[in-house]
């Protein structure tokens, strides 16, 4: 299918949300329930500065490489998690399309709006070729508001998987996350679509999503199946067996603190690093993580330091994960 002029986005929800208090971060959600597929937009208002950590083998992004140069000033609007694989990159022409409706004056050379992203693969187990396209983006933008995320199957997170190492007999379905933090002045938020090879893991090491073997309902670590042999036994049992493909989790860090862009680039690869405890294996060749961490620099300064940050961001992330697979 190519166009979807006859889709209607769906917009409303009453699934999980995640209640924060963040007034400068607007976050919306659009999805075609035909694919099911969806896409997920946080939007800056007043524009936020940014950087990215792009891991694993298989990204596909948008303007990721103007996060790179070290631009401290607040140009980023929007940031967008997608499905449909690269073709749900269209999402984020639609932000921007949407951008310049508001504003008639962005085709300005200081007032275009920088409109950042990635993708998730989510066509696995559905026989259409339906796509975040550059409407739903534009759907979800309009419908971005203050204070609520949906969390679960919701968005970009409409129809993605965790635990595949083994083959898509032990995968479970997945979603996007969030969780919120406050220290003092010092706001952290972490918003995630989990679609990886690897299994969902909580702080006590137990494996809490993916993995699944379907007759006992058991979840197992994939460290402990390779190393007693079940994991040979488990790949032997796919028909056809082969390499567990289309794998991405997305990331998105933001805080209110003022900090230099060096050190919002370290607090991205802190981050994301940090998640690796959450998700077991992370960041493999099949994998296209990525990690965006934005500053909207309201608070000057705080009693918490650049370094104490991290370690409470790498806390936020995992929590995020653990609530990505919420029911609808």
């Amino acid at each position: 299918m190519t166009g979807h002029s006859s889709l209607v986005p769906l917009t409303s929800f009453t699934s999980p949300a995640l209640e924060l208090d963040f007034p400068d971060l607007h976050t919306g959600v659009a999805e075609y329930e035909e694919g099911p597929t969806g896409a997920t937009v946080f939007y800056f208002p007043a524009g936020t500065m940014a950087a990215v950590d792009v891991r694993g083998g298989a990204a596909a992004t948008v303007n990721t490489d103007r996060l790179r140069l070290g631009h401290e000033r607040p140009t980023v609007r929007a940031v967008v998690f997608a499905g449909g694989a690269s073709y749900g990159l269209e999402a984020a022409a639609g932000v921007m399309a949407e951008l310049l409706a508001r504003d008639r004056q962005a085709t300005h050379w200081e007032r275009v709006p920088t409109v950042t992203g990635a993708v998730v693969y989510d066509f696995r187990h559905r026989s259409n070729a339906i796509y975040p396209d550059k409407e739903l983006g534009r759907a979800a933008l309009a419908a971005a508001r203050p204070g609520r995320f949906p969390l679960g199957a919701r968005g970009a997170g409409r129809s993605v998987h965790v635990g595949k190492l083994f083959g898509p007999r032990y995968m479970e379905s997945a979603g996007q996350g969030g969780a919120f933090r406050q220290i003092g002045r010092l706001k952290i938020a972490v918003f995630t679509v989990v679609n990886a090879v690897g299994a969902i893991v909580d702080r006590q090491g137990r494996v809490v999503r993916g993995n699944r073997a379907p007759e006992s309902g058991l979840r197992t670590s994939f460290a402990a199946d390779l190393v007693d042999g079940t994991g040979q036994r488990k790949r032997q049992l796919e028909t056809p067996p082969g390499a567990p493909l289309e794998n991405t989790t997305l990331t998105l860090l933001v805080i209110n603190r003022r900090v230099r862009h060096l050190e919002l680039g370290r607090l991205a690869i802190q981050t994301h690093t940090s998640m690796a405890r959450a998700i077991q294996p992370f960041h493999t060749e099949h994998d296209g993580d990525v990690l965006f961490a934005v500053s909207t620099g309201e608070v000057e300064d705080t009693d918490v330091t650049v370094q104490d940050l991290a370690i409470h961001a790498g806390e936020v992330a995992w929590d995020a994960v653990l609530s990505s697979w919420r029911e609808t």
